[in-house]
């Protein structure tokens, strides 16, 4: 994992708030989830960031360090995104965008709704922003740094999400899991949970309650699933290839050799793909044809899944 500005304003806010369980509040997170991004962060740098006890949380020697340049460092960053914010806005014409901001966590539409966009508005400057953050997505659409996201949360709709945004909901879809070319289940039509229990995991971070959710699925089905290894999408993949690791993906998730979608039996995980922005924001007027486009070029990815098609099939209600 590489240092980040939000690892920095993740800093900033337990320190400013004197303990983890008031940051998780500020941020809009659950304390556990706050609790593991504060220890991936303290492993970057080397060392503990903060001594905890029941009375709060306070900067180790290293902290003071890390939250002395992160105070320098942030108000700059904000203050170049507030002047490139402000030309951006003064070149939208005609209450559309003359730039699409678009901002996405890990998810198969943002690759199709640029191409549709680049094809419909050839002029347009389209700049894109990946990041692992729902959050942070939210906070830049809310301080008009970007001007539409792309988010994901879990099944659940009550997943807390900034509440001054407009949030349209483009798909919900089950997770399916990825596993080895070889691997027992490769070839069945579902795989249950439970028959992963010895499985070592493997995922791409987020602040989300997905961990949570994930952690509350495998209870289900009656087993505490292993310490997960964390990396990016392509270590992921390779770790499953290699025969290392399971992983659970998207039904949309497109295959490549040595590694198979599968089912999970009962859909114990379902993930919403959602379009956010600012209803204030100049962009706002051009929210229905993002939206329409979104969802094209979600019903096109679909379309390429063999294993989520076949599902679909399978679960499909009859009329």
């Amino acid at each position: 994992m590489r240092l980040e500005l939000r690892h920095l304003r993740v800093l900033c806010a337990i320190a400013d708030a004197g303990s983890v369980t008031r940051a998780a509040a500020v941020l809009g997170l659950a304390p556990p989830a706050l609790t593991t991004q504060l220890k991936r962060i303290e492993h970057m740098f080397g060392g503990r960031l903060f001594d905890r006890d029941h009375t709060g949380a306070r900067p180790t020697e290293l902290g003071e360090l890390v939250l002395a340049r992160a105070r320098v460092l942030l108000p700059a960053v904000q203050a170049l995104e507030d002047e490139a914010a402000r030309l951006a806005s003064s070149q939208r014409q005609d209450g559309g965008p003359a730039a699409y901001r678009i901002g996405a966590v890990n998810g198969p539409i943002l690759g199709g709704l640029v191409s549709r966009l680049a094809a419909g508005e050839p002029a347009a400057r389209l700049t894109t922003l990946p990041s692992w953050s729902t959050a942070e997505l939210g906070s830049m659409l809310l301080d008009d740094r970007l001007d539409f996201a792309l988010a994901g949360a879990c099944g659940d709709p009550t997943t807390p999400l900034p509440p001054q945004l407009s949030w349209h909901l483009v798909a919900e879809a089950p997770v399916f899991v990825l596993v080895r070319h070889d691997h027992p289940f490769a070839t069945a039509e579902e795989i249950d949970l439970a028959e992963l229990a010895q499985a070592q995991w493997a995922a791409t971070p987020g602040d989300g309650c997905f961990a949570e959710c994930f952690a509350a699925a495998c209870a289900r089905a009656g087993f505490t699933p292993r310490p997960i290894f964390e990396t990016d999408i392509a270590g992921c993949v390779d770790l499953v290839r290699d025969g290392h690791a399971v992983t659970l993906c998207q039904p949309t998730f497109r295959e490549s050799p040595g590694v198979v979608v599968v089912p999970i039996k009962g859909a114990p995980l379902r993930w919403r793909h959602l379009v956010g922005w600012r209803p204030e924001s100049p962009a706002a007027p051009g929210a229905m044809k993002v939206i329409e486009l979104a969802e094209d070029a979600y019903a096109e990815a679909v379309g390429r899944s063999r294993a989520y098609v076949r599902w679909l099939q399978r679960h499909s209600q009859p009329r």
